[in-house]
């Protein structure tokens, strides 16, 4: 930004401290231009951001899935608003996880603090959308229920050893006592398919289900999808606590959360999410939702000129357009507007054609 931008980098470097400026609403704004889909949805991803410096706020050891261990760094949560339809995501902003001696202070477990996070920010983010996707990690009861009290709908995976029952098929007999809730447990290994719906797909089997679950403590709609005809050993079971979800929306939900970590991957390789050696709160803040930000400035420029989105191709487009400006401003003469308007965008589109 000190290199390209208008003001010197110690201006930059000094706005990091106020952090006052409103990245969600700034990031909504273009969301709603790129997300234009009837169907959407909120994506809550942690993601490992190495770092170095024992001076830096909340550094300690996280789990890296890159690597498939814990490494001494940042964690880095994101929320993506994602247009399940047309497979688009859009950061909308991020928060930092606490250390664990930090966690300990707070009493509370990682769990404890994402959940925490989102409910803090319920008046933004449900009048967005309702539905928040997370991965297999955050379907535990302290993260599901907790969502559901504040009118969220949750959509994540179970485990495939996951304890489910059968909805009840009796009617109520009108004797003392507590009515029946469910019947037998869920076999998924010899599925019951008389009380499912088959929904037909390319690839495998897929049968929902509303089903009662043991570790949620309530009933919520299942999405079971065996990847190959007669083979019951490798089965995925997909949840929403939305019962009235379709079953192709909850598979669909899910498998689009992946959307979020190529956001993270674009601004780690492209918009320096990683390269930040600030050591104060407020400006790692800053410059993680900056380094979002002008990845989802990339996905709008694309999405007005009509191109498809790669980084790479808006970064040269806009390295052209900025070198065909100085090369104006310093050579001394006097342009024909004439001739520039009739080259420049040719010239600034050159490389993204032909990359």
């Amino acid at each position: 930004m000190g290199r390209y931008g208008q003001f010197s980098e110690q201006t930059y470097r000094n706005t990091f401290t106020k952090g006052n400026f409103d990245w969600f609403d700034f990031n909504q704004h273009l969301a709603k231009k790129v997300c234009t889909g009837s169907f959407l949805a909120l994506a809550v991803d942690p993601s490992y951001i190495p770092k170095s410096g024992k001076k830096t706020p909340w550094f300690r050891k996280f789990w890296s899935g890159a690597a498939g261990e814990t490494k001494k760094g940042l964690e880095l949560t994101g929320i993506g608003l994602m247009d399940v339809d047309n497979h688009e995501c859009m950061t909308l902003g991020s928060f930092q996880t606490p250390d664990s001696i930090t966690l300990e202070d707070m009493d509370y477990n990682l769990i404890d603090w994402y959940r925490e996070q989102l409910i803090s920010r319920k008046d933004r983010l449900l009048p967005i959308t309702k539905t928040i996707v997370a991965d297999a990690f955050f379907s535990k009861e302290t993260f599901v229920r907790p969502l559901v009290k504040e009118e969220f709908n949750v959509v994540s995976r179970l485990r495939n050893d996951a304890v489910l029952f059968y909805p009840t098929t009796e009617s109520p007999t009108g004797k003392r006592g507590r009515p029946k809730l469910y019947d037998g447990k869920v076999d998924f290994a010899n599925l019951d398919t008389s009380r499912c719906e088959e929904i037909p797909v390319d690839n495998g089997r897929l049968f929902g289900l509303r089903a009662y679950s043991k570790s949620l403590k309530g009933y919520v709609k299942i999405a079971v999808w065996y990847p190959l005809e007669g083979r019951t050993d490798r089965w995925q079971i997909y949840f929403s606590t939305d019962v009235s979800m379709s079953t192709k929306d909850v598979i669909n939900c899910y498998r689009v959360r992946f959307l979020l970590e190529f956001c993270f991957r674009d601004a780690k390789s492209f918009a320096g999410l990683t390269n930040c050696q600030a050591r104060d709160l407020r400006r790692l803040e800053f410059h993680f939702n900056a380094s979002f930000s002008a990845i989802n400035l990339a996905k709008v420029a694309c999405k007005e000129l009509g191109m498809p989105f790669s980084v790479s191709s808006c970064k040269s487009m806009i390295h052209n357009a900025y070198m065909l400006e100085r090369f104006i401003c310093v050579s001394g003469m006097k342009p024909d507007p004439h001739i520039i308007d009739k080259l420049f965008k040719e010239l600034v589109l050159f490389t993204a054609r032909t990359a």
